[in-house]
């Protein structure tokens, strides 16, 4: 039988998968108790960690200073053992059976943006090496099969570390190897070759997944957050290249063509979708999965390929009111303001918005904002009035989450 916390971690795979957040049903649910320093006010039992790592790793690249209480809310999450649960309570004891390689990896790499931890950031590398699987692979929990997300996310914790993943290895697989594992080769169909599964299928059958092939594909190009890349290429991404007469049973992509591979699969499906990625499910209408598009414009950007990603960019940009909930939700929030960040947008409005979202920051640089359109000088009023908007439509899109609640129970 599941236990509750085996619950939480199923319900957090399942709301990375489809890209949409986890979280109770909003009736007949009391508002969930927030800890001091930590961004957002939704349930933090499965998302915590990570959305307050996103978070740290978005602002601090947008040049803000978090406050202490956000950076040591994180800090404190750690398991003795380096780490990380989705969420642990105050004065809760770390269960080691689920601890989450997700937020771990996600932890690793805000810490190391930060600047000034290396003994966690240590501590967490030492983690991930030792709960990496015997096929080089990480599963979402320690002892279960690996996955395509989870394995990409720690080999962007690796990058970050600079801890060589193909040196990685365990029973002679590296970290690449497991990665490897999930990625259609040319024994696919044309159209697929690139594309990660989540994990094997019937009879080691591989099926193409949006957020899969997203939060991989950063990974296979060697990137990690923020994605800060200067790199550009004129080209499109290429195809993976296949002899006419490709054998039936799967071959491993090298690592070699791996970011290429899965770009070119990205980037067609972009192209041919209006500029998104589509979660479908059994039995229901596909609808946009916004995640996974926005780890898809993530890594092409990685790779030098910021081209293929602008149309992608400016629909994330069009749509981000819906996704983050008019800027109430802030690991969306946070996400949304990487992919701009790494595209060179503007980020003002979006830096606002997530500041607003947890304790004032400490500091808070002007210069952050280089990419938006010069203002005229007014003395330092401009920056409290972009955090003043924050707050506003913070509260604003509180209160239209309340009256939709409202509106479902008379439902």
């Amino acid at each position: 039988m599941l236990t509750a916390a085996r619950l939480g971690a199923a319900a957090l795979t399942a709301a990375l998968l489809t890209g949409v957040a986890a979280g109770p049903a909003l009736a007949d649910v009391p508002s969930p108790v927030i800890p001091d320093g930590l961004y957002g006010k939704s349930d933090p039992t499965y998302d915590g960690v990570w959305r307050q790592s996103l978070a740290l790793t978005a602002l601090t690249a947008a040049k803000v200073t978090p406050a202490d209480s956000a950076v040591g809310w994180l800090t404190g999450q750690q398991c003795e053992d380096g780490g990380w649960l989705s969420y642990r309570a105050a004065g809760a004891a770390c269960d080691t059976t689920f601890e989450d390689s997700n937020a771990t990896a996600a932890a690793i790499q805000a810490l190391i943006a930060l600047g000034g931890h290396q003994d966690a950031v240590d501590k967490g590398v030492a983690w991930l090496k030792a709960n990496q699987n015997a096929d080089g692979s990480w599963a979402f929990n320690p002892g279960n099969p690996g996955d395509a997300n989870s394995t990409g996310l720690a080999v962007n914790a690796l990058f970050a570390a600079k801890a060589d993943p193909a040196g990685v290895a365990k029973a002679g697989k590296s970290a690449f190897d497991g990665l490897a594992l999930f990625q259609l080769g040319c024994a696919a169909p044309a159209d697929q070759r690139g594309a990660f599964a989540y994990q094997p299928g019937t009879a080691g059958a591989l099926d193409p997944n949006a957020l899969a092939s997203g939060q991989a594909a950063l990974a296979a190009v060697g990137g990690h957050l923020p994605v800060a890349s200067s790199v550009r290429a004129d080209a499109a991404p290429k195809a993976l290249v296949c002899a006419s007469d490709a054998p039936a049973a799967p071959a491993p992509v090298s690592h070699a063509d791996s970011g290429e591979a899965v770009g070119a699969y990205l980037a067609a499906r972009l192209a041919a979708n209006g500029g998104h990625l589509d979660l479908v499910t059994p039995g229901a209408e596909p609808k946009p999965d916004y995640t996974a598009t926005a780890w898809a414009a993530l890594a092409l950007t990685q790779s030098g390929h910021p081209q293929q990603a602008a149309g992608t960019v400016d629909w994330l940009a069009k749509e981000g009111a819906t996704w983050t909930k008019g800027g109430t939700d802030a690991g969306a929030t946070a996400t949304l303001l990487l992919v701009s960040q790494a595209a060179h947008r503007d980020t003002a409005a979006l830096t606002g918005q997530l500041t607003a979202l947890g304790p004032a920051p400490k500091a808070t640089d002007a210069s952050a904002t280089a990419t938006a359109p010069a203002k005229k000088k007014d003395g330092g009023i401009g920056q409290y009035w972009l955090i003043g908007v924050g707050l506003l439509i913070g509260v604003g899109g509180g209160l239209l989450l309340s009256l939709q609640r409202k509106r479902n129970a008379h439902l």
